[in-house]
């Protein structure tokens, strides 16, 4: 019971830096002895030092002996910025390490539990590994396809609905939704809309939560259409224009104002864009678009979880626009399925959160 309570409190420091530790997971670590915390350390940003190192030089002469908790993996290899984890856990003399999960990354991958047990050090894994996966499902996805984990958001009535026939969508949810938005915002690399979205609520697409940082804005604007008075070309932080027209006098002026054009020829394929932001080290994406657009991400087969706010409320007619349209749909037998459903009130509104069902 006390391996579990331990490994909570690693998971709860790591989530501190929900956010801020891309392309990196978030990793929490608690150092006990004789049945006291003596250090609690978290990882706070990429190329800073991982929570074992932190916890360890704080604890100084006082970690021979002890426990560490972790909630991943402590790291064993050097093609990074910090050296390996195991390395300092060792040198140390911590006596016992328990993991949450072990770290997907095929560098790690069950290696650094083999070098700790080979020194002598008794490693307990799997403590409250589900929960620990969780935290850094972003990561473990991209860390092993190279493509960022994608979630698909959206806001509409009880009766499916995200627009008027007009066009009115503000506002649908409540404030406690838009805040988790905001957060939910913070917390990832990138955010995807579409150029209709633009064109018809000019957004900031921006995470307005004290002191968090905002994500890149990714615009699929196959025509250009965008304009250069548009609040997500005029306001931080940094637009990628995802266009036909990337040789044009408008890409060229999009360019002098700061914004980063990304080219294709014919068919968007949303899978090779998702392909092309993981190389730019991009791990995970929140999908914040119109009908159309949720219905390419859902049919091409590249979101990993969606998270539907429903408001109590009922706009009707056949005009109003769904959560998903577009013109092609699949068959009952072929549906989208979801798994791992979690329904929740989100002050007058509910939250469904689930994942797609690859499988």
């Amino acid at each position: 019971m006390s391996d579990v309570l331990y490994i909570k409190k690693a998971l709860k420091l790591a989530a501190r830096a929900r956010g801020m530790t891309s392309p990196n997971p978030m990793v929490g670590a608690v150092i006990v002895k004789s049945g006291r915390v003596i250090v609690e350390a978290y990882h706070h940003r990429a190329g800073e030092p991982h929570a074992e190192a932190l916890a360890l030089s704080e604890a100084g002469d006082k970690a021979k002996g002890a426990t560490l908790y972790v909630s991943l993996e402590p790291c064993c290899h050097t093609n990074k910025r910090t050296p390996p984890c195991t390395r300092a856990i060792i040198a140390a003399g911590i006596k016992r390490v328990v993991v949450a999960t072990l770290d997907p990354n095929p560098s790690v991958a069950g290696k650094g539990v083999a070098e700790l047990e080979a020194a002598g050090i008794k490693v307990v894994s799997g403590v409250l590994d589900a929960e620990a996966r969780a935290l850094n499902e972003a990561y473990n996805k991209f860390i092993t396809t190279r493509k960022p984990f994608v979630i698909l958001k959206a806001a509409m009535t009880l009766d499916g609905k995200i627009a008027t026939p007009t066009g009115q969508s503000k506002w649908i949810t409540g404030e406690k939704a838009r805040l988790l938005v905001h957060k939910t915002r913070a917390s990832v690399d990138a955010i995807m809309t579409a150029i209709g979205t633009v064109k018809a609520d000019d957004p900031q697409m921006t995470a307005r939560v004290k002191g968090a940082r905002s994500p890149l804005r990714v615009v699929i604007d196959p025509l250009n259409e965008i304009s250069l008075r548009n609040q997500i070309v005029k306001c931080p932080p940094d637009t990628l224009i995802v266009t036909k027209n990337g040789a044009s006098a408008k890409a060229d002026e999009l360019r002098a104002s700061g914004v980063k054009i990304l080219a294709y020829e014919g068919e968007l394929d949303m899978n090779g864009l998702m392909a092309e932001l993981g190389r730019m080290g991009i791990i995970s994406v929140l999908i914040e678009g119109g009908s159309s657009l949720n219905s390419h991400a859902l049919l091409e087969g590249i979101v990993d979880k969606v998270m539907f706010f429903i408001a109590p409320k009922i706009i009707g007619g056949k005009d109003s626009v769904t959560v998903v349209g577009g013109k092609a749909f699949r068959p009952l037998e072929d549906a989208v399925r979801l798994r791992d459903m979690r329904v929740r009130r989100v002050g007058e509104d509910i939250l469904l959160e689930a994942y797609v069902d690859k499988a």
